[in-house]
């Protein structure tokens, strides 16, 4: 699961063109024997398989043999190597370990091909040859400058390579670099602070603009996808909340509020102001169901899309699942004013009909 911006198909070893070892790869104190560490054989040039990777990057037995032959210096290793491989055995996860046999040599990322199988390599997000800790998607192409196609300098950049564009995009998986797009009515702010300038539910440091330092206005796409482990390594590799997500998050409707439920909700933003209806006089109702009724309420993605929307403000898009048309046809949101507490819903959910219900 990868990415990339609707660009012409690039080799995914362009930026190793007469390249030389550099990055952290190419320190002498971590590696002695420098590209003898990873290249004993050709294994890795013909398939691109992880096991040399997790040489170093999975347990520390698999660590210890490495130092025992000379390829790995103990006291070279800065801190704890996290165990990736655990990570990618986690229930969700890029699925580096389970598809085989289909990374190509020179491949091109996004997929032109709608028929190539899905798969995800340690080398499909890093170039072994010119990460660094601080940037470890270094060296990967990826987006058009001019008449050049340049190394990624952002994530989601990064993560377009196979999640926007791919023409082997899953039938139900949407187009990331779409709903990010700074153009959109509403977006979660990835590419570039958001559309509304003042969103009264954010917990510090966030905020809709930055004016100050230590304020974030803009996140990443690692912000919510990562390990559930607030120790474990950074990146996507795995984890045990679906959607490869950090904390948990309820999609299911009727399923009891807490702040467990939607942690990934609230970590951003204030489960008290979401709640006290500041920023929409119904979150309460929907969110926590109606007193005195069986009914437990519906899931922030019942209405919302936690990437963007490209026809409404406020990320309103309805999981249809849940949502239909009212009576007459109609399933749309019409925004009215400058705020998310003035609109209109033409829809019915779980039985009740918005023909149009206005707030």
């Amino acid at each position: 699961m990868l990415l990339l911006l609707s660009l012409p198909s690039v080799p995914a070893d362009a930026s190793n063109r007469g390249s030389r070892l550099s990055g952290v790869h190419g320190e002498e104190g971590l590696l002695p024997k420098s590209c003898r560490a990873c290249h004993r054989g050709m294994s890795m040039a013909i398939r691109g398989e992880e096991e040399v990777c997790l040489a170093c990057h999975g347990n520390e037995g698999d660590r210890r043999q490495m130092i025992a032959g000379g390829f790995l210096r103990a006291a070279g290793i800065r801190g704890r190597m996290a165990d990736i491989g655990a990570e990618l055995r986690k229930t969700y996860n890029h699925p580096v370990l389970t598809v085989r046999g289909v990374h190509r040599r020179g491949e091109t990322l996004p997929e032109t091909d709608p028929g190539a199988p899905r798969h995800a390599e340690c080398v499909d997000c890093h170039n072994p040859h010119h990460l660094t800790r601080e940037e470890p998607f270094r060296g990967i192409p990826g987006k058009r400058v001019g008449s050049f196609i340049a190394d990624v300098t952002h994530e989601y950049e990064l993560c377009y390579r196979c999640h926007a564009e791919s023409a082997n995009r899953p039938a139900r998986s949407s187009n990331k670099h779409a709903l990010f797009r700074t153009s959109n009515p509403s977006f979660h702010p990835v590419e570039g602070e958001g559309a509304n300038a003042y969103v009264i539910s954010l917990r510090e440091p966030y905020t809709a603009r930055k004016t100050r330092p230590g304020e974030i206005s803009t996140i990443t796409c690692s912000s919510c996808h990562g390990s559930d482990d607030p120790q474990g390594p950074r990146g996507p590799h795995g984890s045990r909340f679906r959607g490869l997500l950090k904390r948990n998050y309820e999609m299911e409707t009727g399923r009891p509020e807490s702040e467990y439920a939607y942690a990934l909700c609230y970590g951003c933003h204030n489960r008290s102001s979401i709640l006290g209806n500041e920023s929409f006089p119904y979150h309460a109702q929907h969110i926590q169901g109606r007193p005195g009724m069986r009914d437990s309420g519906t899931s922030c993605y019942t209405c919302h899309d936690s990437h963007g929307s490209t026809r409404y403000p406020h990320l309103i898009r309805f999981n249809e699942d849940v949502v239909r048309p009212n009576a007459a046809g109609q399933l749309r949101y019409e925004s009215r004013g400058v705020a998310a507490r003035h609109g209109s819903c033409m829809l019915n959910c779980h039985g009740v009909e918005h023909a149009p219900k206005s707030y």
